[in-house]
């Protein structure tokens, strides 16, 4: 592989494991301040915010992993990556509230370990 496809593929690997921060972040805090302070509800909750995040991370994970593991030959970051994702659309499924939070942040975990092996196997 080229070295500005190595570039590229190291970019998008980084902004999957962002992503998956921020998902995070999102998750924990929308929990928290509906659980406790009764308010964002509305705006943190909204479906829309996590069909489109989903979306990101598909886009993202196949690209990342894809290309790693057609760069390094190794199968683990995609299967970490593909188990992540899959625990992400289950939250996505799943009704409101701590069930949601936790497959998706066991997913965004798994994601998150699957760009990082990733990015260690890149060399």
């Amino acid at each position: 592989m080229s070295t500005i496809a190595t570039m590229i593929r190291g970019r998008i690997d980084r902004i999957g494991v962002l992503l998956s921060a921020l998902c995070m972040v999102h998750c924990v805090s929308g929990v928290v301040l509906v659980a406790l302070l009764g308010v964002g509800g509305g705006v943190l909750m909204n479906p829309r915010i996590h069909e489109i995040g989903l979306a990101l991370a598909l886009v993202i994970g196949a690209v990342g992993l894809g290309m790693g593991m057609l760069r390094h030959g190794k199968r683990g970051p995609l299967v970490l990556g593909g188990f992540g994702l899959a625990l992400m659309g289950m939250g996505l499924l799943a009704p409101h509230g701590l069930a949601e939070a936790a497959l998706t942040i066991a997913g965004v975990t798994l994601l998150a370990t699957g760009h990082i092996a990733n990015l260690r196997h890149a060399d």
